[in-house]
C-alpha cells in the first residue's frame, strides 16, 4: 500500500518547486524593468500574489534571491535562444544564433528585452558575484556563437582568414543594438536593419 505520508511529502516539494519556479520567472521579468536592485520580497509576494512570508520561505536573502533569478534568466536563455540553433551546425547555426536572439527581443520574451543586456548596463561598474554571473554568461554567449563560426571556417563556409574575434564582435554588437533600439522605439524596422546588416557582415566573410 502507498505511504501516503510519502505522497504527501512529495506533492508538497512539488508545490515548492512550483512557487519557487513561478517567483523567479517573475523575478526575471520585473528585473529587466526595475533592474535586480529593484527585486524585493515585497514586489515580488505583490507580482505573485504570495505572502512575503512565502517568498521568503525560499530565499534566505536578497542576495540569493539575485543569483538566482540570474540563473533562471540564463535557462531562459539556452533554451530560448541558443538550444534551437544547436539542431544545425557551422554558417546555418552562427545565422541561427542571431535569428534567436533577434526573435527573442521581437517577440517580447520578457518586457524589457535581453534580460543580460539590462543586467550588464546596471552591473558593469559594480564587482562582486551578481556581476561575475552575468559576466560569465556572456562570456559563454560569445563562445557559442565562436565555436559556431570556428566551425564554419574549417568547412569552408567562412573565409579561411577571417578574423572570427572580431566578427563574433560584430555580431553581438548589432544584436544587442537592436534589442536597445527596439525596446526604446517599439520599431520593427530596427530588427529589420539588424537583420540586414548581420546578412551583410557574414557575407563579407564569406568565400565568393
Amino acid at each position: 500500500m502507498t505511504d501516503l505520508r510519502e505522497v504527501g511529502k512529495r506533492r508538497t516539494r512539488a508545490d515548492g518547486e512550483r512557487t519557487r519556479r513561478l517567483i523567479l520567472d517573475t523575478a526575471v521579468r520585473l528585473a529587466t524593468i526595475e533592474g535586480l536592485d529593484g527585486l524585493s520580497i515585497g514586489t515580488l509576494a505583490h507580482a505573485t500574489e504570495l505572502s512575503k512570508s512565502g517568498v521568503y520561505a525560499h530565499f534566505d536573502s536578497k542576495a540569493e534571491l539575485q543569483l538566482a533569478t540570474v540563473d533562471n534568466a540564463r535557462t531562459l536563455f539556452i533554451d530560448v535562444v541558443v538550444a534551437p540553433a544547436l539542431e544545425r551546425s557551422g554558417l546555418d547555426r552562427l545565422r541561427a544564433l542571431c535569428e534567436s536572439f533577434l526573435t527573442y527581443v521581437e517577440n517580447r520574451t520578457l518586457p524589457g528585452g535581453c534580460f543580460f543586456a539590462a543586467a550588464a548596463a546596471e552591473l558593469g561598474g559594480r564587482p562582486g558575484p551578481l556581476r561575475e554571473r552575468v559576466a560569465a554568461n556572456q562570456k559563454d554567449w560569445i563562445g557559442v556563437l565562436t565555436e559556431a563560426a570556428d566551425e564554419a571556417v574549417d568547412r569552408g563556409e567562412l573565409c579561411d582568414d577571417t578574423d572570427v574575434a572580431t566578427l563574433v564582435f560584430e555580431l553581438n554588437a548589432l544584436v544587442i543594438a537592436a534589442n536597445t533600439a527596439y525596446i526604446l522605439h517599439d520599431d520593427p524596422a530596427v530588427l529589420a536593419q539588424a537583420r540586414t546588416a548581420i546578412g551583410r557582415v557574414i557575407g563579407a566573410a564569406t568565400p565568393t
